[in-house]
């Protein structure tokens, strides 16, 4: 059995935190085989206080390490790798909740000598809090059951998600860290492994439980950091295209994802010139939007499916969040588009985190797992 070493950046986490240790001094592996590795980042609220009581009741295993200045999470975790000793570096966010067998069912994905890295399939804790943290959670489920695991079943480009991944420590020290310039360190690294030639694997029985967004501006303020972040590293890996290989090509696609949702505002722009300008049509020009329109009908249809599908239990009823989807791909395309404003115009990049309130309200972790 593999030793791990689980590296938890935090910042004013005082709300989640305790719940994240609980849960990992619950997790099914010998405590002699794994260490926790709390990186502090300059918390101003209790999150110190209380992650030294944990480390003083449990010395054996867990760290405190304080950071001289807080820049961001990759930072913070390339702090923590410094002091990381484990064979497996494991990354978790402060509001997660592991799965007690995650170590145990990671493990045996590194018994493949080329895999480097491991995704494990995160979940809403907070999906019953209201119709935005719903659709959230089923948002999630698609994107790893079907997304992931389909793309881990073709030997494609299957990328990390910054939470419940795992890392063989020597690569992540051969590669010098994350890149701490990157507002998408997962993404990057993702990039960057692919490049390299490293197989990264996602593992749908590995589980971790983590908090949505609740409200629009937490939303905006997270998808805008991940679309300005995916734009980047897409741009910078943009010669995995000149690698003619099908992982090379798909990752390059995959990175090229906020392109195409900017690229589907013309449809918006279309319908407000055929409504409110005296604009004619020609017979192309018309042709695109019915092409256009029958490609969006298609993906959505398609979400549907896959929602009915990855639904415990399976439930036709899920296809009316179908005009939800509609929306919700038109706040996303409009949120892609600000990013790239941002780049464009070269505003300052910030690290932001998301704020979390410590909510736990979906029926299904307490089944599984009863830390809360």
């Amino acid at each position: 059995m593999p030793t791990f070493s689980i590296i938890v950046p935090v910042k004013n986490e005082e709300k989640v935190i305790s719940r994240l240790f609980t849960a990992l001094l619950k997790l099914n592996y010998p405590k002699d085989k794994m260490d926790i590795i709390v990186v502090e980042d300059g918390s101003t609220d209790k999150t110190l206080d209380i992650c030294m009581g944990y480390a003083k009741e449990n010395g054996n295993i867990i760290k405190v390490v304080r950071k001289p200045f807080s820049d961001g999470k990759p930072s913070a975790l390339n702090y923590g790798i410094r002091h990381a000793k484990g064979e497996i570096v494991g990354i978790f966010d402060a509001d997660s909740v592991p799965d007690p067998d995650a170590l145990i069912n990671v493990s045996k994905y590194f018994e493949d000598c080329r895999v480097a890295a491991v995704q494990g399939r995160t979940l809403s804790i907070n999906s019953d809090e209201n119709m935005l943290t719903k659709f959230i959670s089923y948002e999630e489920a698609v994107w790893c059951e079907t997304y992931l695991r389909g793309k881990d079943v073709l030997d494609l480009f299957v990328h990390l998600k910054g939470n419940c991944q795992f890392f063989r420590r020597d690569v992540l020290e051969k590669f010098g860290g994350f890149d701490e310039d990157a507002l998408s360190e997962d993404m990057e690294m993702s990039a960057r492994l692919t490049e390299k030639g490293y197989k990264i694997r996602y593992a749908p029985d590995v589980h971790a439980w983590q908090e949505s967004p609740a409200d629009l501006k937490q939303l905006f303020r997270q998808r805008t950091r991940w679309f300005r972040g995916t734009i980047e590293v897409a741009l910078k890996y943009g010669r995995l295209m000149t690698k003619f290989s099908r992982k090379s090509f798909d990752a390059e696609t995959t990175l090229f994802g906020p392109f195409i949702l900017i690229a589907s505002l013309a449809t918006y722009v279309a319908g407000f010139c055929s409504f409110f300008l005296s604009f004619q049509f020609d017979v192309l020009w018309g042709a695109m939007v019915q092409l256009m329109t029958l490609i969006c009908t298609l993906t959505i249809f398609v979400c549907g499916l896959a929602l009915v599908y990855v639904s415990k239990p399976r439930r036709a009823a899920n296809l009316l969040w179908l005009p939800f989807i509609y929306f919700y791909w038109s706040l996303q395309a409009f949120i892609a588009f600000y990013a790239m404003l941002l780049i464009l115009l070269r505003r300052s990049r910030r690290w932001n985190k998301t704020e979390k309130r410590g909510v736990v309200n979906n029926k299904n972790l307490l089944n599984v797992c009863d830390v809360c």
